[in-house]
């Protein structure tokens, strides 16, 4: 009987080298399209055996088990159990693993191997797994798990002709009387954590020897991702940051002030009193300059954002807090898109593609503007340094780095809670697994974290340059006419001001007055916009040249209360999006109700809270 051509199939956990091998094994012999029905992709070649025979070769999705989670693992599971459509059931299967990785991968192995299939093993990546300093017994490996184990380096084509070899004789000793249909399906009830136990034995006894190079990035996991000990130190880890953003920024943020207050001087100066003096001075130099002088509390929290990534201690954070994001209906999935979010919410909104579970990902959509993003930063460190004591509350902790860091958290609980109430209400369904692999740790190089810095700071700057310049200017427009009277506020008597006065009605209630409600619109924009705004309206409404010069800290303490700062920084925290990403948002979920959705609670949240805010300080005497 004819069992057609033979087919071969290429399976694992993500990263496993299973394309590099593919592509080794197959070269140009390949073909690409998706599976029916799924928009998977489907890649499939020729492999040439010695004897001059082919086999189809097919290069599965990664999997870490055959309980499917995702569209590509229910791939995977079908084409190995031979019930996809236009797809063979593979005659024999190449269990892919990662060297340096052996144990994580050995856990899905054994889920394969207990269907009792021909199965060939390549161990892949030898050689990385030798420079992390780890010797394995290819041999005991074999033994221990009853299949050939091949020791390949697929991006250096080395093992390729070996592991041909063993595919050929695990085809060989397929009985001609039987078909891939007709072979037994041994089914083994063993559970997760018995497996798990299992590949830990496993990969042990391989090991032959290892450098006490991998006993200490062992030990650094153990310490790292235990589950008590792991959240307290990731949250102190946060905690040092946003110390540093305060601490080590301040020479830097002094010297750009000083530069800004002097180059508006020199205009003041060089030109005589006019329009386009006041222009320069007023509308382009403190509102611009007002939001530049934050570059460097930007640079040093992308600083220590690169340098997490770069060490492999982000993949960990993300591992972390899994089980808190399970206890709200999320998984660790969510965590990188949200971990975006804390650098502008556009790209983590984008991120959000790779959550399979449509559910999971727009829960994550609506609730990523929670997060902190770094164009908040700038409001929230010119309140805090001009309404907060610069003081010490324990030895090396400050009082203004403290203050930041609880709204940073304020931003993730409530990010939360929101995420809990909508996976119970408009988002409701399962939550869904979420594995990963941990990254190696390795060391960043100065070069990859000073071109990280530079782009980030040439981003904040284009946005200064671009957008937050021509808000400031047409703010300035609509502050500066009609003109008033000599003696009368030039505010009172503008366009904005007229606009900003119907506005304040609403806001009066929780604390916020004239100022705020000029600033509130065009922060839409940009988040930061709201810093140049105030500049802008207090340098266009001061006439006295001294009083120009006053810094923007000393002017929001002239005119505002502590309970109305502290309300300003509760609205932030919630405060609806700008604009680009409303229309991310529509594009990401095709429509206008989800956006219009995200706008709505943002609104309410931003105005309930910055109101229990400002009556419980003004109750405290603090209004």
């Amino acid at each position: 009987m004819s069992r057609g051509p033979f087919v071969t199939a290429l399976v694992g956990n993500p990263n496993a080298g299973k394309s590099a091998l593919f592509n080794a094994l197959t070269g140009a012999r390949q073909k690409i399209a998706n599976y029916p029905g799924v928009t998977v992709e489907r890649k499939s070649g020729r492999l040439q055996l010695a004897s001059g025979e082919s086999v189809e070769l097919v290069d599965l999705p990664g999997s870490y088990g055959l309980h499917a989670t995702s569209p590509d693992e229910e791939v995977t599971r079908r084409v190995i159990m031979g019930e996809q459509a236009g797809q063979a059931r593979p005659d024999v299967l190449v269990l892919v693993l990662d060297a340096s990785n052996l144990e994580q991968h050995l856990v899905f192995a054994q889920e394969v191997l207990e269907l009792g299939r021909p199965c060939v093993v390549a161990l892949n990546m030898v050689d990385l797994a030798a420079r992390d300093g780890l010797t394995i017994d290819a041999a005991a490996l074999s033994s221990a798990l009853g299949v050939p184990v091949i020791e390949t380096v697929a991006v250096r084509r080395r093992g390729l002709t070996e592991l041909a070899d063993a595919i050929a004789a695990a085809r060989d000793r397929i009985a001609p009387e039987t078909s891939p249909e007709t072979q037994p399906h041994p089914r083994v009830h063993v559970t997760e954590p018995e497996r798990r136990m299992l590949a830990r034995e496993i990969a042990h006894g391989a090991i032959l020897s290892e450098t006490a190079k991998h006993r200490i990035h062992a030990r650094m996991d153990r310490l790292l991702l235990h589950p008590w000990l792991g959240p307290p130190i990731l949250f102190a880890l946060l905690f040092v940051v946003f110390q540093a953003v305060f601490s080590w920024a301040t020479p830097f943020q002094d010297a750009l002030d000083a530069g800004a207050s002097g180059l508006a001087d020199m205009v003041r100066a060089a030109l005589p009193a006019s329009l386009l003096r006041d222009l320069l001075t007023d509308g382009v130099i403190a509102g611009v300059g007002s939001v530049v002088v934050f570059l460097p509390q930007i640079l040093i929290l992308f600083f220590f954002i690169l340098v997490m990534e770069a060490t492999g201690y982000m993949a960990r954070a993300a591992f972390l807090m899994d089980r808190m994001m399970a206890g709200v209906g999320l998984s660790g999935r969510s965590f990188i898109p949200l971990l975006s979010s804390f650098a502008c919410a556009i790209p983590g909104i984008m991120a959000t593609r790779s959550i399979t579970d449509p559910k999971d990902r727009l829960t994550t959509i609506l609730i990523a503007p929670l997060m902190t993003c770094s164009a908040r930063l700038p409001v929230y460190t010119v309140i805090i340094a001009a309404f907060i004591p610069n003081s010490h509350v324990l030895p090396g902790v400050g009082l203004q780095g403290l203050v930041l860091f609880g709204l940073y958290v304020v931003g993730i609980v409530g990010a939360m809670v929101v995420a809990l109430v909508l996976r119970r209400s408009v988002t409701k369904g399962a939550a869904s697994g979420f594995i990963m692999e941990m990254p190696k740790y390795q060391l960043p190089t100065l070069k990859d974290l000073a071109l990280g810095l530079w782009q980030r700071a040439w981003v904040f700057l284009r946005r200064a340059g671009t957008m937050i310049f021509t808000v400031t200017v047409v703010l300035w427009l609509l502050l500066s006419f009609p003109r008033a009277e000599p003696g009368k506020s030039q505010v009172d008597a503008s366009i904005a001001g007229h606009l900003a006065n119907g506005l304040a009605v609403v806001l009066e209630p929780i604390g916020f007055n004239r100022d705020i409600a000029l600033a509130l619109v065009p922060s839409m924009a940009a988040r930061e916009v709201a810093v140049s705004s105030l500049a802008t309206s207090y340098a266009v409404d001061n006439a006295d040249e001294n009083a120009q010069g006053r810094a923007l800290g000393d002017q929001l303490k002239h005119h505002w209360s502590l309970a109305t700062a502290l309300a300003f920084l509760a609205w932030f925290v919630f405060a609806p999006q700008c604009m680009s990403t409303i229309a991310v948002t529509r594009r990401e979920t095709n429509g206008w109700k989800w956006p219009g959705f995200m706008l709505a609670y943002l609104f309410v949240l931003a105005y309930l809270f910055a109101g229990i805010t400002y009556w419980t300080a003004v109750a405290f005497g603090l209004g």
